[in-house]
C-alpha cells in the first residue's frame, strides 16, 4: 500500500488525499504542459470500479467523446495510480486530436470583406449569420413570390476557396466560382441562386397547384425539393406521381394504390387517354382529362370521408408511412400498412408465399388478400 501511495505521489504530485480514509482525492492532472482540475471519490473498500470521477469543465470538454474509454480504464485498473497513468494517456491523446482538428481563425480582412459584400448585396436579403461569419443564410423570391433560402458556408480562405452552398432544390445546384475574378462573391452566389429559381419556377407552380387543389396524403409537409406526391382519389384509393423538375408538365410516373377493382379501371383510362396529354396545359388538368375524374380537395372533405387508419395497428402513420395496402373485397376495402399486413400474414398458418407475394386472409373479412413485398419490407 505504501509503495502504491509513493508511486501515485511521484506520478501525480498535484493529486492529494482529502481525508484520512483516503477515499477522496482532489488536485490536478498534467498533460502537455497544462494542468486540469479533478476530484476522485472512492468507496470505503477503495475499489475503483465503484469510484466517481468529477472533472472541471475544461477537462470535461477535452474528454468529450472519450467517456466510455475512461469508464473502461476505471473498471479494469487495479489501483488509483494505474488509473491515473491510463487517464493521462487518454488525456494526451485527446489533446493531440484537438490540436489536429483546430483550424486557425481567418484574418481580419476576411470579416471586413464579408460585411462589405453583405452591404452591397443588401442587408434585407440577410436572414442569418453566425458569430464566426462562417455560415450565412440569404433569401430570395422567385417570380411567383415564393421565398427561398440559400445557406452559404464560407471557408477560412474565402474568396480564394469556393464556399459550400445548401439549397432546397429538386435538382443539384453548383456555383460557378473563379477566385481570381472579383465578381466571385456573395453577390455572384445570390445572382446564380436567382437564375436557378427562375429555371424551376414552372416545377414549383405545378406542385403548388397540386398541393392547393387536391388532397395530398404524402408528404404531409412537402419541401421544395420533393418531386413526389401521393394524391387521394377516393375511399382508400390514391395515385402516386413522380414529377420531372426539368419537364414538369410532361406525363409523370404514375402508380395507383388501392383495391384492384378500383385501380384497374383507372390504369385502363390512363392507357386509353394518354394521347390527350397536352404539355401546354397544367399537369393537374391533364391528369383530370386523362383519368376522367375530379380530384377531391381537402377543403371540402373531412378525414372521416377518406378513412386511412390501418386496420391492424389502428394508426394513420407508422414510422412516417401511411397505409398503402387495401383489401380487394369491394365489401371490405380496409387499408393496412405494408409492415403490419406482412407481420399478420406471416403469423397465419394458412398463409403461403410464392416468390415475393404472400397469400393469406384479410384480418377483417377473411377473404383472400395478397401482399407483394417491396423495398419497404422490414
Amino acid at each position: 500500500m505504501a509503495e502504491t501511495e509513493a508511486g501515485l505521489l511521484r506520478q501525480c504530485p498535484l493529486l492529494l488525499p482529502q481525508n484520512r480514509a483516503k477515499t477522496v482525492y482532489e488536485g490536478f492532472i498534467s498533460a502537455q504542459g497544462r494542468d486540469f482540475h479533478l476530484r476522485i471519490l472512492l468507496p470505503k473498500d477503495l475499489q475503483l470500479r465503484n469510484a466517481r470521477l468529477l472533472c472541471s469543465w475544461q477537462l470535461r470538454t477535452i474528454l468529450n467523446g472519450y467517456h466510455q474509454v475512461v469508464q473502461q480504464r476505471m473498471q479494469h485498473s487495479p489501483d488509483l495510480m494505474s488509473f491515473m497513468m491510463e487517464l493521462k494517456m487518454v488525456l494526451e491523446a485527446a489533446l493531440k486530436n484537438k490540436q489536429e482538428l483546430y483550424v486557425p481563425p481567418p484574418p481580419p480582412q476576411f470579416y471586413s470583406s464579408v460585411i462589405e459584400e453583405i452591404g452591397t448585396l443588401g442587408w434585407d436579403k440577410l436572414v442569418h449569420v453566425d458569430t464566426c461569419f462562417s455560415t450565412i443564410k440569404l433569401k430570395a423570391e422567385d417570380a411567383s413570390g415564393r421565398e427561398h433560402l440559400i445557406t452559404v458556408k464560407l471557408k477560412a480562405k474565402y474568396p480564394a476557396e469556393p464556399p459550400d452552398c445548401i439549397v432546397d432544390f429538386p435538382v443539384s445546384f453548383s456555383v460557378s466560382w473563379t477566385p481570381q475574378v472579383n465578381s466571385s462573391s456573395l453577390i455572384s452566389i445570390h445572382s446564380q441562386f436567382l437564375e436557378a429559381l427562375e429555371s424551376l419556377k414552372a416545377f414549383w407552380d405545378v406542385m403548388d397547384e397540386i398541393d392547393e387543389k387536391t388532397w395530398v396524403l404524402e408528404p404531409e409537409k412537402p419541401t421544395r425539393s420533393a418531386t413526389a406526391r401521393r394524391i387521394a382519389l377516393g375511399n382508400n384509393t390514391s395515385i402516386n406521381i413522380e414529377v420531372d423538375p426539368r419537364h414538369p408538365t410532361m406525363l409523370p410516373e404514375c402508380c395507383f394504390l388501392g383495391a384492384d377493382h378500383v385501380v384497374k379501371p383507372l390504369g385502363i383510362k390512363l392507357s386509353r387517354n394518354i394521347h390527350l396529354w397536352d404539355p401546354e396545359n397544367s399537369l393537374l388538368q391533364n391528369l383530370k382529362d386523362v383519368l376522367e375524374i375530379d380530384f377531391p380537395a381537402r377543403a371540402i372533405m373531412e378525414k372521416s370521408d377518406f378513412s386511412m387508419d390501418c386496420g391492424i395497428c389502428y394508426a394513420y402513420q407508422l414510422d412516417g408511412v401511411i397505409p398503402d395496402q387495401v383489401c380487394d373485397n369491394s365489401q371490405c376495402g380496409q387499408s393496412f400498412h405494408q409492415v403490419c399486413l406482412y407481420e399478420w400474414l406471416r403469423g397465419l398458418l394458412t398463409s403461403r408465399q410464392s416468390f415475393n407475394i404472400i397469400f393469406g386472409e384479410c384480418p377483417y373479412c377473411s377473404k383472400l388478400i395478397t401482399l407483394k413485398m417491396t423495398g419497404r419490407r422490414p
